[in-house]
């Protein structure tokens, strides 16, 4: 089997004492409770910049939804829980359209968002969608399920918002910006999973643990002294 035939590599680790992995698709899953975290999904974006008249390309929606649904496939999730900005601004019937079909192919999948800032401004989903909407924070087992990074009391924080990316130095002055996934003592950011969202370069910190995306493979980058 060649590598381009392969599936993709998840990184393993601990947190919370749960057993996760990194998935290649800048997503994050629980494989004991089949649940599936995904922030910033960021549905129908371009569209909302095209309305603005800027021209950007079309489709984002469907590739989105397109790479979700072949994650879904080969994981079986039970659960899959959104970390905020699902919905990128009001939408437009198309990506509303595109949504419901989605939904409608996943009836049997519970579903819940943790409300972010856009959420706030698309309003929430409609209800037809079957998604359970809450407020951050979304307790589940042991993880604090939130839109924006914060510090919970008891429980280990998992956050979007921030759409992580690294620096990676090549030779001479060569360099790579990629997704990440970055960790602290008691919480961790997902990379946006939708396209089309950019990135802020997350700066280091003692004890903060930076793990790259990139093909098909996560790897942990070494740790600043």
């Amino acid at each position: 089997m060649s590598h381009s035939d392969s599936f993709p590599s998840p990184f393993p680790l601990r947190w919370a004492g749960e057993l996760l992995q990194l998935l290649p698709e800048r997503a994050l899953w629980w494989p004991d409770a089949r649940v599936l975290f995904v922030a910033d999904l960021h549905l129908g974006k371009a569209a909302a910049y095209r309305a603005l008249g800027q021209p950007v390309p079309g489709g984002t929606t469907q590739e989105n939804l397109a790479r979700l649904d072949a994650l879904m496939a080969r994981l079986a999730p039970h659960r899959i829980v959104f970390l905020g900005d699902f919905l990128h601004a009001a939408q437009a019937r198309t990506v509303l359209a595109a949504v419901e079909a989605w939904r409608a192919r996943h009836a049997g999948i519970a579903m819940t968002l943790v409300r972010g800032n856009h959420d706030g401004r698309a309003g929430d989903p409609p209800d037809a969608l079957g998604i359970d909407v809450v407020d951050e924070p979304f307790l589940l087992g042991p993880f604090a399920c939130c839109h924006h990074p914060q510090t919970h009391a008891t429980h280990f924080v998992l956050a979007g918002h921030l759409h992580p990316v690294c620096r990676l130095h090549g030779p001479g002055r060569d360099s790579v910006r990629l997704p990440c996934f970055v960790s602290d003592a008691q919480q961790a950011v997902l990379p946006a999973f939708g396209e089309f969202t950019g990135g802020w370069l997350m700066e280091q910190a003692p004890g903060r643990r930076f793990h790259a995306v990139g093909g098909d493979a996560v790897w942990a980058l070494p740790e600043q002294e």
